[in-house]
């Protein structure tokens, strides 16, 4: 498209609402200040997150399992919320205003926060934890508390279904250079997305415990205020996709319309067909939309719809029940992919539930060992480090080492599919898990052999250093950065243009259901197993881990890793990427 000689995007706009242009706006320049700024986002995140159960046990005296709930509720929250961010930057307003009003929402929930932790008046008294009177806080305190805790799970929640499909539209899907560049975004978007956490999990836990947690909350707040000027240094090279208004109402309408549509009789269908139809192909090959195929509406609308849940099809070869039902192929069409996508996006949060063994099972083994390196003792929470520092290793060798030698020799554009990808970091989870039995296993050897079964808190270290546990966050950490990646370009790529962000707030999505389905899966194994009498596989004498049998919970999860990884492989198997586009009849 061009105006007075100046090519532009077709439904884009720059910052300023105004047509975006193909010499100004998107690439990989603009891309990189979203980068810049996911850097910041996470640190302001996770630098609380990662600790924020101290914080509530030691300050606020809540319990343990107290503790655990507010924390796994927090996180869920604000991963699910990401599902709002992205509809809205489909349905209201574009990624860019959406980022912004997140980042500020999440920076008010941080200044409540910081401004608690740093009054006196605003915390509940300092006692000593079970003694008589020391009560969890309550009233305008808790109030308080939550008020700060979920408006940051908002604002989190919104950038995160609104940052990451802002940095993938600044590239020209139609060119394989755009595409291309789009995948080393997203590559590189886990990889600055790893190195906000590092900086947390070290620097930021290291200033929550010994200068305090205002200290801690103030690090957070500035990095979200510092990540909106760096969001905005980028405003004159940004391109945003215009809002298509809400994706609920479209998939509704097609649904509605296939189940209540009316046979025109005699085979008759709605509209004149020119013997074109949709296809799809078992491998991304570029874009998607028919009227690339087609320069008119009238033409894109002729074309029949593809062959894939033909039920579908009745919402356009049929009469509607009402014309508020009446449906475009290419709305149909939208429908079939979303509907397609989501047994994908179902067959992930397995492996998402394996990831949420890191911050709860494996912290804990590695309490029980020697955490010593030289001179310097790690403490268990810093644990952390291990699977973001491999991701941060792994991320630009993938990008430049493993795809470019993956292209080679495939002779294809992408080298690795996404669903490839995404298989990759299921079968490493399966392979993580089955680690983490065998370390296990080790451990409680060691333990016997010294004796030390029944060694409680405050007594000295198995000798047996926590550098084991590094192979299960290797593996685990892996398989995050193939999955979390793929997932995201696969939504992105796949998902109809009016759908994209909603489409890739489904990953987060994923990782929130993945820690609630951990939840749920230890109180269920619990429950089976202690049953007649028997001692539940994670409960022991004394809360004492030597006692578990967590090395069967490990099998187990890599029993179901693996079934899991077959239910994706036959999915894999028969999908069918979008943008095979349209065979002319």
């Amino acid at each position: 498209m061009q105006e007075d000689g100046v090519a532009q995007w077709e439904g884009y706009v720059d910052w300023r609402n105004r047509p975006a242009t193909k010499a100004r706006h998107g690439g990989m320049v603009a891309a990189s200040f979203v980068l810049v700024v996911e850097v910041l986002e996470n640190l302001a995140f996770l630098a609380n997150a990662s600790n924020l159960v101290t914080y509530l046990m030691k300050t606020m005296h809540y319990s343990p399992a107290q503790s655990a709930t507010t924390v796994t509720n927090f996180m869920g929250t604000a991963f699910l919320l990401a599902l709002l961010g992205g509809f809205l930057s489909d349905a209201v307003c574009t990624t860019y205003v959406a980022y912004l009003i997140s980042a500020f929402v999440e920076f008010m929930g941080l200044v409540i926060l910081t401004i608690q932790a740093r009054s006196s008046s605003l915390m509940p008294a300092q006692c000593d934890k079970g003694a008589p009177g020391c009560l969890p806080v309550g009233g305008s305190k808790k109030a308080m508390l939550f008020v700060g805790l979920y408006l940051t799970a908002l604002g989190v929640g919104g950038i995160k279904g609104s940052l990451p499909p802002h940095g993938a539209e600044q590239f020209d899907e139609d060119t394989p250079r755009g595409r291309k560049g789009r995948s080393t975004f997203f590559n590189y978007y886990v990889f600055c997305l790893s190195c906000g956490a590092l900086v947390a999990v070290t620097f930021g836990v290291w200033v929550e415990d010994n200068m305090g947690w205002q200290w801690g909350f103030g690090i957070s707040t500035v990095a979200i205020l510092l990540s909106i000027p760096v969001f905005l240094a980028g405003s004159g090279r940004y391109r945003s996709k215009v809002p298509t208004g809400s994706p609920l109402t479209t998939i509704a309408k097609v649904l509605l319309a296939a189940a209540s549509a009316r046979s025109r009789g005699s085979g008759t269908q709605n509209g004149a067909s020119n013997g074109a139809v949709i296809d799809r192909a078992p491998s991304p090959t570029g874009s998607t939309d028919m009227k690339e195929y087609y320069g008119n509406k009238e033409s894109c609308e002729a074309v029949e719809p593809s062959q894939e849940l033909k039920a579908l099809n009745r919402a356009v070869q049929c009469q509607p029940r009402h014309r508020a039902l009446a449906c475009s192929v290419q709305e149909v069409e939208d429908v079939k992919i979303v509907l397609m996508v989501l047994p994908i996006f179902l067959a992930t949060i397995m492996l998402n539930c394996c990831l949420a063994q890191l911050s709860t099972f494996s912290v804990e083994q590695a309490a029980t060992m020697d955490t010593r390196v030289g001179g310097l003792k790690v403490p268990p929470a810093s644990l952390p480090v291990f699977p973001v520092t491999f991701i941060i290793l792994l991320a630009p060798i993938y990008d430049h080492v493993i795809v470019p030698l993956a292209r080679r020799v495939t002779g294809t554009e992408m080298g690795i599919t996404h669903l490839q990808r995404i298989g990759t970091g299921l079968v490493l989870s399966i392979v993580a898990m089955a680690v983490a039995a065998v370390v296990e296993v080790k451990r409680k050897k060691v333990a016997t052999d010294a004796g030390m079964v029944d060694s409680t808190a405050g007594t000295p270290p198995l000798p047996i250093t926590f550098f084991w546990i590094a192979f299960q966050y290797l593996f685990l950490g892996s398989a995050d950065l193939f999955t979390l990646a793929g997932l995201l370009e696969f939504f992105f790529s796949e998902a109809p243009p009016r759908m994209r962000s909603l489409a890739t707030s489904l990953s987060w999505a994923s990782l929130a259901l993945g820690y609630y389905m951990s939840s749920v899966l230890v109180a269920v194994v619990n429950s089976a197993t202690g049953r007649g009498g028997h001692q539940p596989w994670l409960e022991g004498a004394k809360d004492n881990l030597n006692r578990y049998h967590l090395e069967r919970f490990y099998w187990l999860m890599c029993v179901l890793s693996a079934l899991n990884y077959v239910f994706f492989l036959v999915l894999a198997i028969r999908y069918k990427y979008r943008n095979a586009g349209v065979i002319k009849g």
